[in-house]
Protein backbone atom coordinates (compact mmCIF):
# COMPACT_ATOMS: atom_id res chain seq x y z
CA UNK A 1 0.00 0.00 0.00
CA UNK A 2 1.18 3.05 -1.15
CA UNK A 3 1.78 6.61 0.94
CA UNK A 4 -1.13 8.06 -0.63
CA UNK A 5 -3.51 5.47 0.34
CA UNK A 6 -1.99 5.37 3.77
CA UNK A 7 -2.81 8.71 4.68
CA UNK A 8 -5.94 8.28 3.34
CA UNK A 9 -7.15 4.70 5.30
CA UNK A 10 -5.26 4.97 8.34
CA UNK A 11 -7.73 6.99 9.55
CA UNK A 12 -10.40 5.02 9.02
CA UNK A 13 -8.99 1.84 10.17
CA UNK A 14 -8.18 4.79 13.22
CA UNK A 15 -12.26 5.17 13.87
CA UNK A 16 -12.76 1.27 13.05
CA UNK A 17 -10.26 0.62 16.40
CA UNK A 18 -12.07 3.31 18.20
CA UNK A 19 -15.74 1.94 18.19
CA UNK A 20 -14.37 -1.45 19.72
CA UNK A 21 -12.72 0.52 22.36
CA UNK A 22 -14.88 -0.04 25.63
CA UNK A 23 -16.85 3.09 26.34
CA UNK A 24 -15.40 3.94 29.80
CA UNK A 25 -11.53 3.95 28.65
CA UNK A 26 -11.93 7.52 27.49
CA UNK A 27 -7.82 8.28 27.58
CA UNK A 28 -7.73 5.23 24.54
CA UNK A 29 -9.93 6.74 22.51
CA UNK A 30 -8.32 10.07 22.43
CA UNK A 31 -4.83 8.10 22.16
CA UNK A 32 -5.65 6.13 19.04
CA UNK A 33 -7.12 9.46 17.42
CA UNK A 34 -4.11 11.09 18.39
CA UNK A 35 -1.60 8.07 17.24
CA UNK A 36 -3.85 7.75 13.66
CA UNK A 37 -3.58 11.44 12.61
CA UNK A 38 -0.25 12.09 14.05
CA UNK A 39 1.13 8.98 11.43
CA UNK A 40 -0.73 10.76 8.91
CA UNK A 41 1.31 13.93 9.96
CA UNK A 42 4.43 11.59 9.86
CA UNK A 43 3.49 10.53 6.19
CA UNK A 44 2.56 14.35 5.29
CA UNK A 45 6.36 15.27 5.66
CA UNK A 46 7.81 12.53 3.97
CA UNK A 47 6.09 13.33 0.82
CA UNK A 48 7.08 16.50 1.57
CA UNK A 49 10.36 15.86 1.41
CA UNK A 50 10.19 12.93 -1.34
CA UNK A 51 8.23 15.65 -3.63
CA UNK A 52 10.00 16.71 -6.96
CA UNK A 53 9.57 20.37 -7.52
CA UNK A 54 10.35 20.16 -10.95
CA UNK A 55 8.03 17.98 -11.98
CA UNK A 56 4.74 19.80 -14.04
CA UNK A 57 1.86 17.71 -12.68
CA UNK A 58 -1.37 17.70 -14.10
CA UNK A 59 -2.71 17.40 -17.02
CA UNK A 60 0.57 15.97 -17.24
CA UNK A 61 0.14 11.89 -16.41
CA UNK A 62 4.15 12.26 -16.28
CA UNK A 63 4.29 15.13 -14.12
CA UNK A 64 2.12 13.20 -11.27
CA UNK A 65 3.84 11.74 -7.97
CA UNK A 66 3.18 8.73 -5.73
CA UNK A 67 0.88 7.90 -8.31
CA UNK A 68 -0.88 4.71 -7.12
CA UNK A 69 -2.81 2.70 -10.16
CA UNK A 70 -5.22 3.12 -12.18
CA UNK A 71 -6.16 0.03 -10.91
CA UNK A 72 -9.39 -1.58 -11.90
CA UNK A 73 -12.26 -0.97 -9.50
CA UNK A 74 -15.52 -1.80 -11.43
CA UNK A 75 -13.79 -2.35 -14.79
CA UNK A 76 -17.59 -2.23 -16.77
CA UNK A 77 -17.62 1.19 -16.21
CA UNK A 78 -14.02 1.70 -16.38
CA UNK A 79 -13.72 3.09 -13.18
CA UNK A 80 -10.11 2.69 -11.17
CA UNK A 81 -8.84 3.33 -7.91
CA UNK A 82 -6.29 5.56 -8.86
CA UNK A 83 -4.39 8.00 -6.91
CA UNK A 84 -1.34 10.68 -7.16
CA UNK A 85 -0.22 14.14 -5.77
CA UNK A 86 1.42 17.45 -8.18
CA UNK A 87 1.97 21.07 -6.62
CA UNK A 88 -1.80 21.90 -6.21
CA UNK A 89 -2.87 18.91 -4.23
CA UNK A 90 0.37 18.32 -2.26
CA UNK A 91 0.14 21.70 0.11
CA UNK A 92 -3.69 20.74 1.04
CA UNK A 93 -2.60 17.12 2.07
CA UNK A 94 0.07 18.47 4.38
CA UNK A 95 -2.57 21.30 5.78
CA UNK A 96 -5.31 18.89 6.21
CA UNK A 97 -2.85 16.28 7.90
CA UNK A 98 -1.23 19.26 9.96
CA UNK A 99 -4.66 20.61 11.21
CA UNK A 100 -6.48 17.33 11.86
CA UNK A 101 -3.43 16.25 14.12
CA UNK A 102 -4.09 19.74 15.84
CA UNK A 103 -7.66 19.46 16.17
CA UNK A 104 -7.27 16.18 17.82
CA UNK A 105 -5.43 17.84 20.60
CA UNK A 106 -7.64 20.69 20.74
CA UNK A 107 -10.44 17.88 21.06
CA UNK A 108 -9.32 16.58 24.29
CA UNK A 109 -11.82 18.16 26.93
CA UNK A 110 -14.63 16.91 24.76
CA UNK A 111 -16.85 14.73 27.38
CA UNK A 112 -20.07 14.21 25.32
CA UNK A 113 -19.77 10.68 23.21
CA UNK A 114 -16.17 10.33 22.85
CA UNK A 115 -16.14 7.21 20.51
CA UNK A 116 -18.68 9.00 18.43
CA UNK A 117 -17.17 12.14 18.40
CA UNK A 118 -13.80 11.18 17.25
CA UNK A 119 -14.36 8.14 15.18
CA UNK A 120 -16.33 10.61 12.96
CA UNK A 121 -13.77 13.38 13.25
CA UNK A 122 -11.51 10.65 11.74
CA UNK A 123 -13.74 9.10 9.10
CA UNK A 124 -13.76 12.96 8.02
CA UNK A 125 -10.28 13.21 7.48
CA UNK A 126 -10.03 10.37 5.35
CA UNK A 127 -12.44 11.93 3.22
CA UNK A 128 -10.66 15.37 3.16
CA UNK A 129 -7.25 13.16 2.33
CA UNK A 130 -9.01 11.20 -0.30
CA UNK A 131 -10.17 14.36 -2.10
CA UNK A 132 -6.96 15.93 -2.89
CA UNK A 133 -5.63 12.86 -3.52
CA UNK A 134 -8.18 11.24 -5.96
CA UNK A 135 -7.10 11.28 -9.89
CA UNK A 136 -10.53 9.33 -10.78
CA UNK A 137 -13.54 11.75 -10.80
CA UNK A 138 -15.79 8.87 -9.39
CA UNK A 139 -13.70 8.11 -6.23
CA UNK A 140 -12.72 11.85 -5.95
CA UNK A 141 -16.83 12.06 -5.78
CA UNK A 142 -17.26 8.99 -3.24
CA UNK A 143 -14.85 10.96 -0.78
CA UNK A 144 -16.33 14.06 -1.55
CA UNK A 145 -19.54 12.84 -0.46
CA UNK A 146 -17.81 11.13 2.70
CA UNK A 147 -17.28 14.11 4.27
CA UNK A 148 -20.82 15.06 4.14
CA UNK A 149 -22.10 12.95 7.02
CA UNK A 150 -19.18 13.07 9.24
CA UNK A 151 -19.55 16.81 9.34
CA UNK A 152 -23.18 17.37 9.87
CA UNK A 153 -23.01 14.89 12.65
CA UNK A 154 -20.05 16.97 14.24
CA UNK A 155 -21.98 20.42 14.21
CA UNK A 156 -25.85 18.76 14.68
CA UNK A 157 -24.23 17.10 18.18
CA UNK A 158 -21.43 18.08 19.28
CA UNK A 159 -21.90 22.05 18.30
CA UNK A 160 -23.76 24.92 20.27
CA UNK A 161 -26.83 24.59 21.37
CA UNK A 162 -27.59 28.14 21.96
CA UNK A 163 -26.58 28.71 18.66
CA UNK A 164 -28.78 26.66 16.63
CA UNK A 165 -26.97 23.46 16.19
CA UNK A 166 -29.09 21.47 14.14
CA UNK A 167 -30.96 24.17 12.28
CA UNK A 168 -26.95 24.96 11.16
CA UNK A 169 -25.98 21.28 10.50
CA UNK A 170 -29.26 20.96 8.58
CA UNK A 171 -28.43 24.13 6.67
CA UNK A 172 -24.96 23.14 6.00
CA UNK A 173 -25.87 19.46 4.55
CA UNK A 174 -28.44 20.86 2.16
CA UNK A 175 -26.43 23.65 0.51
CA UNK A 176 -23.28 20.97 0.25
CA UNK A 177 -26.16 18.47 -1.11
CA UNK A 178 -27.39 20.72 -3.94
CA UNK A 179 -23.29 21.22 -4.79
CA UNK A 180 -22.97 17.98 -5.04
CA UNK A 181 -25.67 17.17 -7.29
CA UNK A 182 -24.51 19.42 -9.77
CA UNK A 183 -20.79 17.89 -9.29
CA UNK A 184 -22.50 14.29 -10.23
CA UNK A 185 -24.36 15.78 -13.50
CA UNK A 186 -21.08 17.40 -14.47
CA UNK A 187 -18.67 13.74 -13.44
CA UNK A 188 -21.92 11.99 -15.63
CA UNK A 189 -21.44 14.60 -18.56
CA UNK A 190 -17.95 14.00 -18.44
CA UNK A 191 -18.14 10.35 -18.16
CA UNK A 192 -19.95 10.50 -21.74
CA UNK A 193 -17.94 12.51 -23.60
CA UNK A 194 -15.22 11.45 -23.53
CA UNK A 195 -13.67 8.52 -26.08
CA UNK A 196 -13.42 5.85 -24.21
CA UNK A 197 -15.72 6.22 -21.65
CA UNK A 198 -13.66 7.20 -18.65
CA UNK A 199 -13.55 8.66 -15.29
CA UNK A 200 -9.82 9.22 -15.38
CA UNK A 201 -9.66 13.30 -14.26
CA UNK A 202 -5.86 13.25 -16.44
CA UNK A 203 -7.44 11.61 -19.32
CA UNK A 204 -10.70 14.06 -19.60
CA UNK A 205 -8.14 16.82 -18.72
CA UNK A 206 -5.96 15.69 -22.33
CA UNK A 207 -9.48 15.49 -23.86
CA UNK A 208 -10.85 18.74 -23.10
CA UNK A 209 -10.13 20.56 -26.45
CA UNK A 210 -12.69 17.74 -28.18
CA UNK A 211 -15.64 19.08 -25.98
CA UNK A 212 -17.64 22.09 -27.55
CA UNK A 213 -18.14 25.56 -26.07
CA UNK A 214 -21.83 25.15 -25.48
CA UNK A 215 -20.80 22.18 -23.84
CA UNK A 216 -17.81 23.76 -21.50
CA UNK A 217 -20.20 26.83 -20.36
CA UNK A 218 -23.05 24.15 -19.26
CA UNK A 219 -20.64 22.06 -17.12
CA UNK A 220 -18.61 24.61 -16.58
CA UNK A 221 -21.34 26.65 -14.49
CA UNK A 222 -22.64 23.60 -12.71
CA UNK A 223 -19.01 22.86 -11.76
CA UNK A 224 -18.69 26.40 -10.75
CA UNK A 225 -21.91 26.39 -8.17
CA UNK A 226 -20.96 23.20 -6.88
CA UNK A 227 -17.49 24.41 -5.66
CA UNK A 228 -19.14 28.11 -4.94
CA UNK A 229 -21.40 26.75 -2.63
CA UNK A 230 -17.86 25.16 -0.53
CA UNK A 231 -16.09 28.09 -0.80
CA UNK A 232 -18.29 30.16 -0.40
CA UNK A 233 -19.12 32.55 -2.91
CA UNK A 234 -21.77 35.45 -2.65
CA UNK A 235 -24.48 34.69 -3.00
CA UNK A 236 -24.05 30.55 -1.81
CA UNK A 237 -22.23 31.98 1.66
CA UNK A 238 -25.00 32.26 4.16
CA UNK A 239 -25.10 28.48 5.36
CA UNK A 240 -21.17 29.16 6.86
CA UNK A 241 -21.71 31.78 9.35
CA UNK A 242 -24.40 29.42 11.06
CA UNK A 243 -21.83 26.75 10.99
CA UNK A 244 -19.18 28.16 12.24
CA UNK A 245 -20.59 29.54 15.36
CA UNK A 246 -22.62 26.46 16.02
CA UNK A 247 -19.78 24.17 15.81
CA UNK A 248 -17.00 23.08 18.39
CA UNK A 249 -13.92 24.75 18.06
CA UNK A 250 -12.06 22.23 16.44
CA UNK A 251 -14.42 21.71 13.89
CA UNK A 252 -14.55 25.08 12.83
CA UNK A 253 -10.78 24.86 12.41
CA UNK A 254 -11.44 22.35 9.86
CA UNK A 255 -14.58 24.03 8.33
CA UNK A 256 -12.55 26.67 7.61
CA UNK A 257 -8.67 25.35 7.41
CA UNK A 258 -9.85 22.65 5.02
CA UNK A 259 -13.18 22.62 3.75
CA UNK A 260 -13.48 25.96 2.31
CA UNK A 261 -10.03 24.94 0.32
CA UNK A 262 -11.56 22.12 -1.39
CA UNK A 263 -14.04 24.99 -3.76
CA UNK A 264 -11.23 26.59 -5.03
CA UNK A 265 -8.99 23.35 -5.51
CA UNK A 266 -12.25 21.82 -7.71
CA UNK A 267 -12.13 24.91 -9.80
CA UNK A 268 -8.47 24.41 -10.09
CA UNK A 269 -8.31 20.55 -10.70
CA UNK A 270 -11.62 20.85 -12.33
CA UNK A 271 -13.19 24.11 -14.14
CA UNK A 272 -9.67 25.10 -15.38
CA UNK A 273 -8.09 21.96 -17.36
CA UNK A 274 -11.90 20.15 -18.05
CA UNK A 275 -13.09 23.60 -19.54
CA UNK A 276 -10.72 25.67 -20.64
CA UNK A 277 -12.78 28.00 -22.93
CA UNK A 278 -15.75 28.75 -20.73
CA UNK A 279 -13.08 29.30 -17.73
CA UNK A 280 -11.40 32.07 -20.37
CA UNK A 281 -14.96 33.12 -20.82
CA UNK A 282 -16.13 33.66 -17.32
CA UNK A 283 -12.57 34.71 -15.90
CA UNK A 284 -14.18 38.28 -15.08
CA UNK A 285 -17.35 36.76 -13.73
CA UNK A 286 -14.70 35.17 -11.08
CA UNK A 287 -12.75 38.17 -10.42
CA UNK A 288 -16.19 40.10 -9.91
CA UNK A 289 -17.59 37.69 -7.21
CA UNK A 290 -14.03 37.68 -5.54
CA UNK A 291 -14.13 41.46 -5.01
CA UNK A 292 -17.57 41.21 -3.57
CA UNK A 293 -16.47 38.46 -1.70
CA UNK A 294 -13.36 40.51 -0.57
CA UNK A 295 -15.84 43.68 0.92
CA UNK A 296 -19.03 42.23 1.48
CA UNK A 297 -17.13 40.12 3.45
CA UNK A 298 -15.19 42.80 5.64
CA UNK A 299 -18.19 45.21 5.79
CA UNK A 300 -20.11 41.67 7.58
CA UNK A 301 -17.16 41.36 9.76
CA UNK A 302 -16.76 45.08 10.63
CA UNK A 303 -20.28 44.77 11.77
CA UNK A 304 -20.53 41.46 14.21
CA UNK A 305 -20.48 41.38 17.90
CA UNK A 306 -19.70 37.83 18.04
CA UNK A 307 -15.87 37.12 17.73
CA UNK A 308 -16.52 33.71 16.09
CA UNK A 309 -19.23 34.89 13.32
CA UNK A 310 -16.31 37.81 13.05
CA UNK A 311 -14.01 35.49 11.83
CA UNK A 312 -16.36 33.29 9.75
CA UNK A 313 -17.35 36.11 7.81
CA UNK A 314 -13.43 36.94 7.53
CA UNK A 315 -12.84 33.96 6.10
CA UNK A 316 -15.40 34.76 3.05
CA UNK A 317 -13.17 37.83 2.58
CA UNK A 318 -10.01 36.57 2.83
CA UNK A 319 -11.32 33.42 0.56
CA UNK A 320 -12.46 36.29 -2.02
CA UNK A 321 -8.66 37.37 -2.50
CA UNK A 322 -8.02 33.73 -3.82
CA UNK A 323 -10.83 33.99 -6.29
CA UNK A 324 -9.25 37.17 -7.56
CA UNK A 325 -5.78 35.90 -7.82
CA UNK A 326 -7.09 32.09 -9.75
CA UNK A 327 -9.25 34.81 -12.33
CA UNK A 328 -6.41 36.06 -14.18
CA UNK A 329 -5.67 32.98 -15.50
CA UNK A 330 -1.69 33.37 -15.20
CA UNK A 331 1.16 31.89 -13.21
CA UNK A 332 1.80 34.75 -11.11
CA UNK A 333 -2.34 34.67 -10.25
CA UNK A 334 -2.35 31.12 -9.97
CA UNK A 335 0.60 30.86 -7.65
CA UNK A 336 -0.75 33.75 -5.15
CA UNK A 337 -4.26 31.74 -5.17
CA UNK A 338 -2.54 28.86 -3.98
CA UNK A 339 -0.26 30.73 -1.65
CA UNK A 340 -3.51 32.56 -0.07
CA UNK A 341 -5.20 29.22 0.35
CA UNK A 342 -2.84 27.60 2.57
CA UNK A 343 -1.79 30.41 4.11
CA UNK A 344 -5.42 31.52 5.01
CA UNK A 345 -5.52 27.71 6.17
CA UNK A 346 -3.42 28.16 8.56
CA UNK A 347 -3.66 31.31 10.10
CA UNK A 348 -7.94 30.96 10.65
CA UNK A 349 -6.98 27.87 12.35
CA UNK A 350 -5.41 30.20 14.93
CA UNK A 351 -8.15 32.37 14.67
CA UNK A 352 -10.72 29.80 15.45
CA UNK A 353 -8.91 27.91 18.29
CA UNK A 354 -8.07 30.88 19.87
CA UNK A 355 -11.56 31.62 20.24
CA UNK A 356 -12.39 28.49 21.93
CA UNK A 357 -9.34 29.32 24.47
CA UNK A 358 -11.62 32.05 25.91
CA UNK A 359 -14.97 30.50 25.26
CA UNK A 360 -13.79 27.62 26.94
CA UNK A 361 -13.13 30.29 30.12
CA UNK A 362 -16.06 32.93 29.91
CA UNK A 363 -18.49 30.54 27.88
CA UNK A 364 -19.41 33.76 25.79
CA UNK A 365 -17.79 35.50 22.72
CA UNK A 366 -19.25 38.82 22.59
CA UNK A 367 -16.91 41.22 22.04
CA UNK A 368 -18.22 44.39 23.74
CA UNK A 369 -17.86 42.11 27.16
CA UNK A 370 -14.14 41.62 27.27
CA UNK A 371 -11.81 44.69 27.76
CA UNK A 372 -8.01 44.74 28.94
CA UNK A 373 -7.57 40.87 28.69
CA UNK A 374 -3.60 41.95 27.94
CA UNK A 375 -3.21 42.56 31.60
CA UNK A 376 -4.60 38.84 33.06
CA UNK A 377 -3.14 36.79 30.17
CA UNK A 378 -0.58 38.51 28.36
CA UNK A 379 0.56 34.85 26.69
CA UNK A 380 -3.24 34.88 25.16
CA UNK A 381 -2.98 38.14 24.31
CA UNK A 382 0.39 37.98 22.36
CA UNK A 383 -0.76 34.73 20.38
CA UNK A 384 -4.20 36.39 19.81
CA UNK A 385 -2.10 39.71 18.42
CA UNK A 386 0.15 37.23 15.97
CA UNK A 387 -2.85 35.55 14.51
CA UNK A 388 -4.79 38.41 14.13
CA UNK A 389 -2.03 40.74 12.22
CA UNK A 390 -1.57 38.17 10.31
CA UNK A 391 -5.37 38.25 9.10
CA UNK A 392 -4.43 41.87 8.56
CA UNK A 393 -2.13 41.23 6.12
CA UNK A 394 0.97 42.50 8.06
CA UNK A 395 4.35 42.11 6.16
CA UNK A 396 6.39 39.78 7.37
CA UNK A 397 3.81 37.12 8.05
CA UNK A 398 2.50 34.68 5.73
CA UNK A 399 -0.92 36.20 5.43
CA UNK A 400 0.78 39.45 3.62
CA UNK A 401 2.74 37.26 1.15
CA UNK A 402 -0.16 35.47 -0.06
CA UNK A 403 -2.51 38.55 -0.63
CA UNK A 404 -0.04 40.87 -2.07
CA UNK A 405 1.02 37.55 -4.79
CA UNK A 406 -2.99 37.71 -5.39
CA UNK A 407 -3.15 41.26 -6.25
CA UNK A 408 0.21 41.33 -8.05
CA UNK A 409 -1.05 38.63 -10.14
CA UNK A 410 -4.40 39.76 -11.06
CA UNK A 411 -3.77 43.68 -11.51
CA UNK A 412 -2.40 43.12 -15.05
CA UNK A 413 -5.52 41.16 -16.23
CA UNK A 414 -8.08 43.08 -14.03
CA UNK A 415 -6.96 46.36 -12.96
CA UNK A 416 -9.93 48.15 -12.03
CA UNK A 417 -11.44 45.35 -10.01
CA UNK A 418 -8.16 44.54 -8.32
CA UNK A 419 -8.38 48.19 -7.29
CA UNK A 420 -11.77 48.09 -5.87
CA UNK A 421 -10.60 44.88 -3.68
CA UNK A 422 -7.90 46.84 -2.15
CA UNK A 423 -10.74 48.18 -0.61
CA UNK A 424 -11.09 45.50 1.61
CA UNK A 425 -7.66 45.49 3.16
CA UNK A 426 -8.20 48.93 4.65
CA UNK A 427 -11.79 47.41 5.98
CA UNK A 428 -9.99 44.53 6.98
CA UNK A 429 -7.61 46.10 9.26
CA UNK A 430 -10.45 48.25 10.43
CA UNK A 431 -12.24 45.08 11.98
CA UNK A 432 -8.94 43.86 13.29
CA UNK A 433 -7.68 46.76 14.92
CA UNK A 434 -11.72 47.25 16.45
CA UNK A 435 -11.63 44.02 17.84
CA UNK A 436 -8.57 44.35 19.05
CA UNK A 437 -8.58 47.57 20.76
CA UNK A 438 -12.28 45.84 22.72
CA UNK A 439 -11.03 42.67 23.73
CA UNK A 440 -7.46 43.28 24.65
CA UNK A 441 -7.02 47.26 25.53
CA UNK A 442 -8.22 49.63 27.86
CA UNK A 443 -9.07 48.63 31.50
CA UNK A 444 -9.52 44.94 32.77
CA UNK A 445 -13.39 44.32 33.03
CA UNK A 446 -13.23 43.28 36.98
CA UNK A 447 -15.39 39.98 36.16
CA UNK A 448 -12.27 38.60 34.33
CA UNK A 449 -10.03 38.91 37.47
CA UNK A 450 -9.38 35.26 37.94
CA UNK A 451 -9.80 34.56 34.33
CA UNK A 452 -6.86 31.72 33.60
CA UNK A 453 -3.85 31.53 31.76
CA UNK A 454 -3.62 29.52 27.93
CA UNK A 455 -2.59 25.81 29.08
CA UNK A 456 0.44 24.21 27.94
CA UNK A 457 -2.24 22.04 25.43
CA UNK A 458 -3.88 25.26 23.90
CA UNK A 459 -0.26 26.43 23.20
CA UNK A 460 0.41 22.91 21.70
CA UNK A 461 -2.21 23.77 19.02
CA UNK A 462 -0.93 27.12 18.73
CA UNK A 463 2.61 26.88 18.12
CA UNK A 464 3.42 24.99 15.00
CA UNK A 465 1.03 27.15 13.07
CA UNK A 466 2.29 30.32 14.37
CA UNK A 467 5.59 29.16 13.52
CA UNK A 468 4.32 28.33 9.98
CA UNK A 469 3.06 32.05 10.07
CA UNK A 470 5.92 33.71 11.12
CA UNK A 471 8.05 31.85 8.91
CA UNK A 472 6.72 31.66 5.54
CA UNK A 473 5.70 35.60 5.84
CA UNK A 474 9.56 35.41 5.69
CA UNK A 475 10.67 33.29 3.46
CA UNK A 476 8.02 31.71 1.35
CA UNK A 477 10.47 29.66 -0.68
CA UNK A 478 9.61 26.24 0.90
CA UNK A 479 5.55 26.69 -0.34
CA UNK A 480 6.41 28.55 -3.16
CA UNK A 481 8.66 26.07 -4.60
CA UNK A 482 6.96 23.07 -3.82
CA UNK A 483 3.61 25.14 -6.03
CA UNK A 484 5.27 26.74 -8.70
CA UNK A 485 5.86 24.43 -11.72
CA UNK A 486 2.35 23.00 -11.29
CA UNK A 487 0.67 25.84 -11.36
CA UNK A 488 2.98 27.06 -14.47
CA UNK A 489 2.07 23.94 -16.24
CA UNK A 490 -1.79 24.80 -15.56
CA UNK A 491 -1.30 28.37 -16.60
CA UNK A 492 -0.23 27.21 -20.09
CA UNK A 493 -3.45 26.11 -20.89
CA UNK A 494 -4.55 29.72 -21.40
CA UNK A 495 -1.29 31.43 -22.89
CA UNK A 496 -1.89 33.19 -26.02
Amino acid sequence: MGPLSLITFIPLLGAIVILFIPKEKETAVKVVALVATGICLLIAAQLYVGFDNSKPGAPDPAGMQFVEGPYPWIPSFNISYYMGLDGLSLPMVLLTALLCFICIVASWNIKQSLRGYFSLFLLLDTGMQGVFCSLDFFLFYIFWEIMLLPMYFLIGIWGSQEDRREYSAIKFFLYTLVGSVLLLLAMLAFYFATTPHTFNMLTIMQQAGTFSRTFQTYIYLAMFIGFAIKVPIFPFHTWLPDAHVAAPTAVSVILAGVLLKMGTYGLFRFNFPMTPEASQYFGWMLAVLGAVNIIYGALCAMAQSDLKKLVAYSSISHMGISLLGMAALTPRGMVGSLMQMFNHGTITAMMFLLVGVVYDRVHHRQIDNFGGLRTKVPIYAGIFSLAFFAALGLPGLSGFIGEALCFIGAFPVYRTITIISLTGVVLTAGYVLWMLQRVLLGPLNPRYEDLPEISGREVFTLAPLGAIVVVLGIWPAPLLNLMTSSMNNLARIFAP
